[in-house]
């Protein structure tokens, strides 16, 4: 069961809501046992609507994980956040769960989600037991070659630039396919074709919430890696041509409590199928 809720804050923004699982619904649905469940919010990739995607589903449930997710601003029907930076993502989803009735979780992120998880175990350290991220792009520094092995980066180079570079660039970009593996497609044929349609949807709401992502990505976020305290696995693709290994290495000398899976064969959307892994060891972090 997958409840929708558009929650509302108190800047007067609707943050569109899901919540899925045995608990779907609030603190006091799914038993008495209800409580002893672990709530994982997910954090979707660039571009997306937020809601949940079937694999996603599919391995919580079969450990009996529930699973928040929701569409940043100007994503999937919630409302845009002009001048949003990677950490505002922390008090949105505060206030997300807190509608949903839940307390403590972990939070997993896949691609541009990867950094407002980050963001979430940062700024709610009381709240955050354990981060996963899947090919997750790093801050912007000039400590590294940060564009070195993307594909295309035309996109982030202008972000680097502010919002109206970035948006002037959107309006001649073109999806790249040689950014992705033959991995990566049968991934996008196969077990995470959801992905592909959930992007398909989200062309329906603008690219305000990919544009406003991609400036956030390239300027600084709002906290520091080192303010992570909660353990964090990153997992990357040794072959991603959309975020390269540097970036998931870079954050493994930066966080104080982090440990790396790469993936030799994989790219940005094959290294999705480690989510049920990543699930287990997020488990094993929360007990």
């Amino acid at each position: 069961m997958v409840i929708e809720l558009d929650v509302r804050l108190d800047d007067g923004r609707v943050l569109r809501a899901y919540d899925s699982g045995p608990d779907a619904g609030g603190p006091d649905a799914g038993g008495p046992d209800a409580s002893a469940r672990l709530v994982l919010v997910w954090h979707h990739g660039s571009p997306q609507t937020g809601a949940p995607l079937d694999p996603v589903l599919e391995a919580a449930a079969a450990r009996g994980i529930r699973v928040l997710s929701y569409g940043r601003p100007s994503y999937g029907g919630s409302s845009p956040r002009p001048g949003r930076d990677v950490a505002s993502a922390a008090s949105d989803v505060a206030a997300v769960a807190d509608a949903f009735g839940v307390d403590r979780f972990v939070v997993m992120g896949a691609s541009g989600g990867g950094p407002h998880a980050l963001a979430c175990a940062a700024l709610l350290p009381d709240r955050v037991a354990g981060v996963a991220t899947l090919a997750s792009i790093a801050p912007y520094t000039d400590e590294f070659d940060w564009f070195g092995g993307m594909r295309s980066p035309g996109a982030l180079r202008a972000a680097v630039q502010g919002r109206a570079a970035r948006e002037r660039f959107a309006e001649t970009d073109e999806f790249d396919p040689e950014q992705f593996l033959p991995a990566d497609f049968a991934a996008l044929e196969g077990t995470w074709s959801s992905l592909g349609a959930d992007v398909d949807r989200a062309e329906a709401f603008g690219v305000d919430g990919l544009i406003d992502d991609d400036v956030a990505f390239a300027s600084p976020w709002g906290f520091e890696l080192g303010a992570v305290v909660a353990p964090v696995l990153l997992v990357q693709g040794e072959l991603d041509r959309v975020v390269p290994r540097s970036h998931a290495v870079s954050m493994l000398g930066r966080l104080p409590n982090a440990r790396l899976w790469m993936r030799l064969d994989d790219g940005h959307v094959s290294v999705l199928d480690v989510v049920p892994d990543a699930m287990d060891w997020l488990l094993e972090q929360a007990r």
